[in-house]
């Protein structure tokens, strides 16, 4: 089983602190990072891969620094970055097949691997298109396929289903969790639904620091008696959204049910409810609460 060890890991650009001492454990399952965009995670995923060095730290794979590694190294890994580079004029199978053969996947299974991944991501129909006229959607499907190439026993992914619809979504988590065995999958994103069922362990991560580390359970549970549900009028609703950190808005009839995160009661009559991974999201990420407010002000 592969094991994968952060030791104070730092990464600077210039004046700039990227990832700030970060110490971690990764052994087998599925590892969710949650973190708004500029909160590390990207950079921090560069250096699990190799693909930047720390400034300061060091990251050991079974005990070994990985830059000793090297080439065995990459042969574990899977990577899917958020742009990822392809050829447009190749075919998904052309592109899959020349990708085998840059990961050393041997001749007499490459074809059989090809087919295995196009089959699992749902691009067994498209396989003699050219890569150019995919959809935004079927380029992630690719991408996910081109990192499961190798077998490897440590899959990266770093905003995976961005672009994908919701029913493209659900099978990319079917996915993850069908690969989870004998792997470590870390998983980077800002949705939280992407790693709320699926996930083992939830990282959340803000200004290049782990500022919290636990299951599901435990990382709501941090939350708890701080997540508040009230039903207001709409003059009192457009008030409570600007005041306060509000994960839904839902209209009922003439008034409109808040659901709001706050240390403290919001206002009378506000009831404490049980909380959820968006509610944690919501309270460690006030830029959250902007988006709800641009999307939500319109509905009522």
């Amino acid at each position: 089983m592969p094991e994968l060890i952060l030791d104070r890991i730092t990464k600077h650009f210039k004046n700039k602190i990227a990832v700030d001492n970060v110490s971690l454990c990764l052994r087998e399952g599925v590892y969710g990072f949650l973190g708004a965009n500029g909160a590390g995670k990207t950079t921090l995923l560069r250096m699990i891969c190799g693909v930047l060095r720390p400034t300061a730290g060091e990251i050991r794979c079974n005990g070994t620094e990985i830059g000793r590694l090297d080439s065995d190294y990459r042969y574990l890994l899977g990577y899917l970055p958020q742009d990822f580079g392809y050829y447009p004029d190749f075919t998904a199978r052309r592109y899959l097949e020349y990708l085998a053969a840059c990961k050393a996947v041997p001749r007499d299974l490459a074809k059989e691997k090809v087919q295995e991944m196009l089959c699992l991501t749902g691009l067994e129909g498209d396989q003699r298109n050219k890569i150019k006229t995919f959809s935004g959607g079927m380029l992630r499907r690719l991408g996910i396929a081109q990192a499961l190439l190798n077998d490897p026993e440590i899959l990266i992914l770093d905003e995976p289903t961005s672009g994908l619809d919701p029913r493209e979504r659900i099978r990319f988590r079917n996915i993850i969790s069908s690969l989870s065995k004998g792997r470590i999958i870390i998983l980077s994103t800002h949705i939280v639904s992407d790693v709320e069922f699926i996930a083992d362990e939830i990282l959340l991560m803000k200004q290049g620091q782990i500022i919290q580390h636990g299951t599901v359970a435990e990382v709501t549970e941090s939350v708890h008696g701080k997540v508040w549900e009230y039903l207001a009028g709409p003059d009192e609703a457009l008030r409570l959204n600007d005041a306060f950190a509000v994960s839904n808005l839902k209209n009922e009839g003439e008034r409109v049910r808040l659901r709001l995160v706050s240390d403290t009661c919001p206002c009378e009559g506000a009831v404490k409810i049980h909380p959820g991974l968006e509610d944690v999201y919501l309270y460690h990420f006030e830029e959250v609460s902007e988006h709800v407010d641009h999307l939500e002000r319109r509905t009522l």
